[in-house]
């Protein structure tokens, strides 16, 4: 069932994929704000229809960021649901930056079992299931390419981590907490490399081992971290609540994320606790 699972959520990022960089392709395209004021273009929405229409196959109930609100009441006995963010990094997206990505997880028993990242400006595909951590680069005519990505054309991870400690941090959500964070690190590591990268790419690179760290001191979604969540723990690291002190759980009944921190396999992340 995984397996079938998996192939369909591959397929389905990239054909989102596909219908957001013919938005991005255009000279112009529309913009709007929602009520929490984070931008919303054509490219969300196709792509949100596009996943949607994809995952009605499974049965499994859907907690998307661009479809309509559920309540907890409805969703509290939901054992499995998919987790969407049809467009991560909008932002991104809006200025014409290629850190923006697709992400499709599953959930079950409150915890990601299976997620899907995929970039298409920079064609890099990322999944994590049971089975591993896998990373995939498209060639340039992946758009144009309507057979199925083979799974065993894959690379394995994670990869050696850089020698000096790395730390990444969003681009459009960079705070002084943040900062205040990446001190508390380089006292008990020394002299810290500093990333900056947008969207789930993150925690593509936590877990492809390009980097040691990634502290979100800033508001998230679980949209915007259970496929990235599914991928690092497939690949060996882990995404702690810092609330908790533990894994981050789903379908809370606040959608909004504790602040958190991601470790890639082989950190002792509770040094930085």
């Amino acid at each position: 069932m995984n397996n079938k699972f998996l192939s369909l959520i591959i397929d389905a990022s990239l054909e989102a994929g596909r219908s957001i960089l013919r938005v991005y392709s255009r000279n112009e395209f529309n913009v709007s704000f929602k009520d929490d004021s984070s931008p919303l273009t054509d490219a969300d929405v196709n792509s949100h229809e596009i996943i949607m229409k994809a995952l009605e196959q499974t049965g499994i109930p859907v907690l998307s960021e661009e479809g309509a609100e559920i309540p907890f009441e409805q969703r509290k006995d939901w054992s499995k649901l998919w987790i969407v963010d049809p467009l991560d990094g909008t932002k991104e997206f809006v200025k014409r930056g290629g850190d923006f990505t697709v992400n499709i997880a599953l959930v079950e028993d409150n915890y990601t079992t299976m997620g899907v990242v995929f970039a298409p400006w920079l064609g890099q595909l990322f999944w994590g299931s049971s089975n591993g951590a896998y990373y995939c680069e498209l060639g340039d005519g992946w758009e144009t390419n309507q057979n199925p990505l083979p799974l065993s054309d894959v690379k394995q991870l994670p990869f050696p981590l850089p020698e000096k400690f790395t730390v990444v941090a969003s681009k459009s959500h960079f705070s002084e907490e943040t900062k205040s964070f990446i001190e508390k690190v380089e006292s008990k590591v020394g002299e810290v490399e500093f990333s900056s990268v947008g969207s789930s790419l993150k925690m593509c690179m936590i877990a492809a081992g390009k980097a040691h760290l990634y502290p979100r001191i800033g508001p998230t979604m679980e949209w915007d971290t259970a496929a990235g969540q599914a991928v690092v723990e497939a690949a060996g690291g882990l995404l702690i609540d810092l609330n908790t002190k533990d894994r981050m759980r789903y379908n809370r009944v606040k959608l909004l994320n504790d602040h958190f921190l991601v470790s890639a396999e082989g950190v002792d992340v509770a040094a930085f606790l």
